[in-house]
């Protein structure tokens, strides 16, 4: 997986543009209106979706696993952002508490004991009363059902990427015990969940 994005981002360098995604517009509105100030990005690849935060005061911590892509963000944001190098299956890279987290097309990359790690260490570093946010692609995708079965919704496709794609049924249990709290629809260049979890106070 790391090699495959790492050359991705050498051959390609800034692939997906600057415009934020959709659901990075939307996660930063409903991060403002709950005062979000300080914000866990996994898999922040080379910040596209980080600048729309930091222009709004909120501050930037990522994950990222390809060296290209930090270069990238480290050359746009300098020390506005915070990036942990590696993979977001070896979390957690610190100890702090966030009052944010948003994980933008990433968990359907994963393996089912990568994704249930994934989301419950985002929810260990997630401060009481805050909220986390996942994108992930939907059944209604036209590339479902496309490439190699690999596991029961899950294919592998585009000269080895396994993409598992998700529905009502796979987000209740992934998510239900980790403060599961709305899940709507928004499109991407595919038809993607939005999917906000909050940490319950005790």
């Amino acid at each position: 997986m790391s090699e495959f994005w790492e050359e991705a981002f050498k051959e390609k360098q800034e692939m997906w543009g600057h415009a934020p995604a959709n659901s990075a517009e939307l996660t930063k509105d409903f991060f403002i209106e709950h005062r979000i100030k300080d914000v866990l990005i996994p898999g922040i690849g080379y910040g596209r979706n980080a600048k729309i935060f930091i222009d709004n005061e909120i501050k930037v911590t990522g994950i990222e696993i390809s060296e290209t892509a930090i270069e990238i963000a480290k050359k746009h944001f300098g020390e506005k952002l915070t990036i942990f190098h590696g993979s977001v299956t070896e979390m957690p890279f610190d100890d702090k508490i966030y009052d944010g987290v948003f994980c933008y097309g990433l968990i359907y990359l994963l393996d089912e004991m990568e994704r249930l790690k994934l989301i419950h260490d985002c929810y260990k570093q997630l401060k009481e009363g805050g909220f986390m946010v996942f994108t992930a692609i939907t059944k209604e995708a036209q590339i479902y059902g496309q490439g190699e079965l690999i596991s029961k919704d899950r294919f592998e496709m585009f000269g080895g990427v396994k993409i598992y794609f998700y529905d009502d049924e796979s987000i209740k249990r992934e998510f239900i015990n980790v403060g599961l709290l709305e899940v709507t629809e928004v499109q991407e260049n595919y038809p993607f969940y939005l999917i906000k979890c909050q940490k319950v106070m005790n």
